[in-house]
């Protein structure tokens, strides 16, 4: 019975304080992050994933000439099956772009360095979705 004027006086106090702060420029809503309860258990294995896969992107265009899409369509697909849209999906498209763009900053050519970065990621890529589907598969 006394909580509704308590929590009527609770909210009247807030919008008093709040009232200068409305009068200034309109801000943006900081983004709300997932809170680690709420995530798959494997996130971080599909955000490293998702970061090999850019990576791999990158390299395969600049290894074996034009681009074919392979490791685009694989990424699509981790969408498609993980991530519809979204925080979640934000994350991943950003973890495919900081794979890409970090190998692109550093190769501009087809180097024996690029050949073996390629096959470690694809190595490593094996592994981690073996992790993922023994672990966490149905």
């Amino acid at each position: 019975m006394m909580i509704r004027p308590v929590l009527g006086i609770a909210l009247l106090a807030t919008l008093v304080c709040a009232s200068p702060l409305a009068a200034q420029a309109p801000r943006t809503p900081a983004p709300v992050a997932t809170p680690p309860s709420l995530q798959a258990p494997y996130e971080p294995q599909l955000l490293r994933l998702a970061e090999i896969m850019g990576a791999l992107h990158y390299l395969r265009t600049l290894c074996q000439g034009p681009e074919d899409g392979a490791w685009r369509r694989e990424m699509q697909a981790l969408l498609d099956a993980e991530a519809t849209g979204g925080e979640r999906r934000e994350r991943l498209v950003q973890s495919f772009n900081r794979g890409y763009g970090g190998f692109e900053q550093a190769h501009r050519g087809c180097t024996p360095a690029a050949r073996l970065a390629t096959q470690r990621y694809v190595s490593e890529a094996r592994r981690l979705v073996a992790d993922i589907a023994s672990r966490y598969g149905n």
